[in-house]
């Protein structure tokens, strides 16, 4: 058997997100994904022996390249409204410039291909997020409602806004990213 190639591979991941933002999760086929990937099948089954064992892969990567992109320029001994602010910046950047690969995981992660190894690294990548509102909670920052509520407001105005800019019905500028933003952080501030 031949050496597994990584440009391949980056092929294969790329076709999946594509084909998965195109179709939905649920309609993807290995055949779809080779022919996207511009590979014969049989080349898809030396990296991957099902279609659980891709996604499941393809999750796996995504999710730990999205968290180091969401934590770039993120410190600990920033206040908490710079360090929410960061990372809801780099959640609208990430959105807008992978768009196929967040709707890939958004799919993965509410799907019943969803692995107990995938959910395990979901739940510890989100407890740095779950920590920091948490403490923003107990210094009564933020709002001292249910957690998922306030997670569901950030993640809510960050794809909002993404899609906003996305369709052009608002400028990629500052003056947006800022404004989106502040109404964001007024719904999460006490």
């Amino acid at each position: 058997m031949k050496p597994k190639d990584d440009l391949k591979f980056e092929a294969i991941a790329q076709a999946a997100y594509a084909c998965v933002l195109e179709r939905g999760l649920r309609a993807l086929t290995l055949g779809e994904i080779a022919r996207a990937a511009g590979l014969a099948t049989s080349t898809l089954y030396v990296y991957f022996p099902s279609k659980q064992a891709l996604l499941d892969a393809l999750y796996e990567r995504a999710k730990t390249e999205t968290f180091a992109l969401l934590m770039e320029g993120d410190a600990t001994d920033m206040p908490l409204k710079a360090r929410v602010r960061r990372i809801w910046l780099n959640m609208l950047d990430a959105r807008l410039q992978h768009p196929a690969q967040m709707v890939f995981m958004e799919q993965y992660a509410s799907s019943a291909f969803m692995s107990e190894h995938n959910r395990a690294l979901g739940a510890r990548l989100a407890g740095v997020y779950n920590t920091l509102l948490e403490a923003g909670q107990r210094d009564e920052t933020l709002k001292a409602v249910p957690l998922p509520l306030l997670i569901g407001s950030i993640l809510g105005s960050v794809h909002e806004a993404a899609r906003l800019i996305a369709a052009r019905v608002l400028p990629d500028d500052e003056q947006t990213r800022a404004t989106a933003f502040l109404l964001c952080w007024d719904a999460l501030k006490a």
